[in-house]
């Protein structure tokens, strides 16, 4: 199957029409093989506005979710950007060709070896994953000029907070279990200054400063 028209039209018609418009992120959409990050039963529908589920009850998210996080992230080529949530590691694809190192965390290590390896045969060779509990953060290397949180806290981690450079950006899901508010935070000598981007239902953070474990 030819996926690079489907992923042409994800781009104009779940992206563009909704209102992404930095050309670094549409480019990086339009480029990604999203099809390669899900099962092999599920690489037709790669490219649909939903998200798909990827194993052990985690999704890949919607490619508009994906895009809106990624474009509050502001990136510009030369950050270093800690994901937590590595998933499939689709989201952690888009990231490596946007800045200058990802640092991921995934707390299932079946998840994360797997999306290493679709990583690793991409050339995505500026990320460094690890397992463990993203709540946490990385604090061993921190700074981070961004933060990127693919799953639902019920409070923003302080810790994270804690690991961000000055004018960092944080981008997190933040409500209950069924429905949360994605909001963007950025580091000012005040401190954070936060906006909301929009509703949205992520699978939850687990972890010591997220949800207890199930």
């Amino acid at each position: 199957m030819n996926f690079a028209i489907p992923r042409e039209r994800m781009v104009a018609e779940q992206l563009v029409r909704r209102g992404i418009r930095d050309a670094r992120v549409l480019q990086v959409m339009g480029k990604v093989p999203r099809h390669l990050f899900v099962d092999e039963a599920l690489a037709g529908r790669a490219y649909g506005d939903y998200p798909l589920p990827i194993g052990e009850r985690q999704t890949i998210s919607q490619p508009y979710m994906v895009a809106l996080m990624t474009e509050a992230l502001e990136l510009v080529g030369h950050e270093r950007v800690l994901e937590i949530g590595t998933g499939c590691g689709y989201q952690t694809a888009i990231l490596a060709e946007l800045c200058s190192k990802v640092f991921s965390i995934e707390r299932i290590k079946g998840l994360a070896d797997r999306a290493v390896r679709t990583l690793d045969s991409l050339g995505c060779y500026n990320v460094l994953a690890r397992v463990g509990d993203g709540s946490l953060g990385w604090r061993e290397e921190a700074p981070f000029d961004a933060i990127l949180v693919t799953a639902a806290a019920p409070t923003v981690p302080h810790a994270l907070v804690e690991q961000l450079a000055p004018k960092g950006r944080l981008v997190i899901p933040v409500g209950d279990v069924y429905s949360q508010e994605l909001r963007k935070g950025v580091l000012g000598e005040a401190g954070m200054r936060w906006s909301d981007l929009g509703g949205c239902v992520f699978v939850k953070l687990i972890g010591d400063r997220g949800w207890p474990s199930e």
